[in-house]
């Protein structure tokens, strides 16, 4: 068996890190303690922690195949969106509540410390919004959406949503407010 990469092991263990903990709550040396590897080794392959922050909330972001839903024309759009959301939310709640979306820690955490972590979350919501916007325009078209509010605003007012039930839900450590954001989107605001 081939010995892991150094920096694969260090940006694992960063991952994990920065997900339970969050980005200031955890050193170099507690990435590299937690790789196995020499603290000096993280300088060989990370110009810096924050270098280190906005790569690994890249790889957060894109490594869950679960937005592709929002772009399957094979599945009407409203499905499509309660899926998502769903899935979203069992995922949250099979990690017992804890943790919540790297995305929404590293954005509360981050975006007055960091312009390059910060940067990259901006790229990140836009991309996620756009998925969500694509879901919601095909709902408009199909006639499963209401049309007063358009496509955008719709996805920017649920991804804004869901992200602050997140934070409800580590806060009460139940599903309440899950409940709450998939009855008032989908059988309020969307339908």
């Amino acid at each position: 068996m081939p010995k892991p990469n150094t920096r694969d092991q260090i940006f694992d263990a960063a991952l994990k890190l920065l997900s339970e903990r969050g980005f200031n709550a955890c050193s170099v040396q507690d990435i590299t303690a937690e790789a196995g590897v020499p603290k000096g080794s993280f300088y060989n392959h990370f110009d810096s922690k924050e270098a280190l922050g906005a790569e690994i909330v890249g790889h957060y972001a894109n490594r869950s195949k679960l937005r592709e839903i929002l772009t399957d024309d094979d599945i009407p759009a409203l499905e499509r969106l309660r899926r998502y959301f769903v899935a979203l939310n069992e995922r949250m709640i099979d990690r017992g509540c804890r943790h919540g979306c790297m995305i929404g820690n590293m954005s509360a955490e981050m975006s007055d410390q960091s312009d390059l972590i910060r940067q990259q979350l901006v790229k990140i919501y836009e991309s996620w919004s756009g998925k969500l916007e694509y879901a919601v325009a095909a709902g408009q078209q199909e006639g499963s959406i209401p049309t007063q509010m358009s496509a955008k605003a719709l996805a920017g007012f649920l991804l804004n949503a869901w992200e602050g039930t997140v934070l409800r839900v580590r806060v009460e450590r139940n599903h309440n407010a899950f409940d709450q954001f998939m009855e008032l989107a989908f059988e309020k605001i969307l339908k």
